[in-house]
């Protein structure tokens, strides 16, 4: 038997992370929180085999079933034992259930799964090239399921054309696409150039189990509908629209994405990372480098990982959705939503860390926010129009550290329901990208070293060493194991700005009441 192995995270996977959805003012959008939450399901890795078509079942085989198929140009792709294999010159099209084995090129043609609705179709790429000047070179037009299995030790490329001869509803669209649930896996590489629209494209389920993969895509990078899911690989895109994303926006409970391993890069002229309903985030590490909104959804968990954001606009946004909306006016600390519209919309951050670089708002929800755990560090904007938190509801901090940097103009604050305490320092003026700025307890030990990315105008900062009612001194200066970011340091060379009281969140609160 061929078998392939995955690595997923035994802690990971016993994760059963429960997100709220609306809560009335006062109350919080975690679980973990004060405050009578109510319930919004989030898909966990848990549940991932019963949430969608995977079984790693499908990726075991016994080799000598398999189809061998050999492409080459000329009308003359050729199949060893070629049952369940079509040829019309340079379209090769898989008819039945089984596992082919690929190799060779198409410069001009492409590969068609035509299967039963019952049939789970492998294909092993082992050294592919398909190119197409017509469309998709890879479509897969009905199946139950689809596995491509890219063979270790090999590069595969898929490239389709630049304009489709078809262009019709539901005709594909991408380099890779599937009408029928799909899986990505094997330790081998792909390169995909999606030149006229998207790359990879499931219509159904998509989940990726492994792979080394590259994407260029007009339009979208990775798009699922009913779901998208990374397990493990290294998949780096480059879109035009968004980067990874699942967008199913008319069936209940659908459209939603889950990370629970590997590693994933994005750059995206839309949204790097994007689910319709809910967006989870509970191992691996996911960079996005370049978007207009960094991670969007109406509901978003991260439970562990490492998400690094870096966007023109929002950095993290609950949006969207089809969101029933409440009245609420408290719970943004010294924030000025006040009377701002609360709807069904959630961030949750209970474990890994978050490192958010925006122009826009840094974490905005808009609903309530909670954050139990991890590490959440917010470079947000320099101008008075958006601010590094922006919570419409509750924000509800109960661990975990928080540092959020930003303008001024629109700084908000933890909550009243927060059970950890933390300060909010607003500066006389403009603090310079590259300052290192501390805070130190009444005993002179350091509890904060905090080196700004941008100017810096705003600095709210939690943790458990924070205490409530305890007055805590602000320097500048200094020195910092840190370039940027969250760090340790010396007050050695700092210059004292003055004092804050934990707990005390008022906009424009600083050092000597400035």
């Amino acid at each position: 038997m061929r078998k392939f192995s995955k690595t997923f995270s035994v802690a990971a996977f016993a994760l059963a992370l429960t997100l709220a959805g609306c809560s009335a003012p006062g109350t919080t959008a975690s679980t973990g929180s004060a405050g009578a939450a109510s319930s919004t399901q989030m898909v966990t890795a848990a549940s991932i085999s019963e949430d969608t078509h995977y079984d790693a079942d499908d990726l075991a085989w016994d080799a000598a079933t398999e189809v061998a198929v050999t492409l080459k140009d000329g009308a003359t792709a050729a199949a060893d034992n070629a049952a369940g294999v079509k040829v019309d010159g340079e379209t090769v099209t898989i008819t039945a259930a089984g596992t082919y084995r690929l190799s060779g090129t198409l410069s001009d043609g492409k590969v068609v799964i035509a299967a039963g609705e019952e049939d789970v179709v492998r294909v092993i790429l082992d050294g592919v090239t398909l190119t197409s000047s017509t469309g998709s070179p890879f479509i897969v037009q009905s199946a139950n399921e689809a596995v491509v299995f890219l063979e270790e030790g090999t590069t595969n490329a898929v490239t389709d054309a630049a304009t489709y001869t078809d262009q019709g509803t539901d005709s594909p669209n991408a380099a890779l696409y599937s009408m029928a649930d799909l899986t990505v896996a094997g330790t081998g590489s792909l390169e995909v150039n999606g030149q006229y629209n998207d790359g990879i494209v499931s219509k159904d389920g998509l989940v990726l189990a492994a792979g080394n993969v590259t994407v260029k895509a007009t339009d979208d990078g990775i798009r699922g509908k009913d779901y998208a899911v990374l397990l493990d690989g290294t998949y780096q895109v480059t879109a035009g629209g968004d980067g990874f994303t699942s967008d199913n926006d008319t069936d209940d409970g659908r459209g939603w994405l889950l990370v629970n391993g590997g590693k994933l890069a994005v750059s995206a002229g839309d949204d790097g990372v994007k689910a319709q309903n809910q967006l989870v985030i509970t191992n691996g590490s996911v960079t996005v480098s370049e978007s207009s909104e960094g991670l969007e959804s109406q509901h978003i968990a991260i439970s562990g990982g490492t998400v690094t954001v870096t966007a023109t606009d929002d950095g993290v946004n609950a949006s969207g959705g089809a969101a029933t909306a409440t009245q609420g006016g408290a719970g943004m600390g010294g924030g000025p939503g006040g009377g701002e519209t609360v709807g069904d919309y959630s961030v949750d951050v209970s474990g890994g860390s978050l490192t958010i670089n925006s122009e826009g708002d840094g974490l905005d929800s808009n609903g309530n926010a909670a954050i139990s755990g991890g590490t959440v560090v917010v470079n947000g904007p320099e101008s008075n129009g958006n601010g590094a938190l922006d919570v419409n509801g509750e924000l509800a901090v109960s661990g975990g550290t928080v540092a959020a940097a930003g303008s001024a103009g629109m700084a908000v604050a933890p909550g009243t329901s927060s059970t950890q305490s933390g300060v909010q320092v607003t500066f006389a003026s403009i603090v310079p990208a590259g300052s290192t700025v501390q805070l130190a307890g009444a005993d002179g030990k350091l509890v904060a070293t905090f080196v700004t990315t941008k100017a810096t105008g705003s600095l709210v900062l939690s943790s458990p060493g924070i205490e409530a009612g305890q007055q805590y001194t602000v320097y500048t200066g200094g020195t910092a194991k840190v370039e940027s970011g969250l760090g340790e340091g010396s007050l050695e060379g700092a210059t004292e700005l003055g004092t804050v009281t934990a707990g005390e969140y008022t906009q424009g609160h600083g050092p000597g009441g400035r």
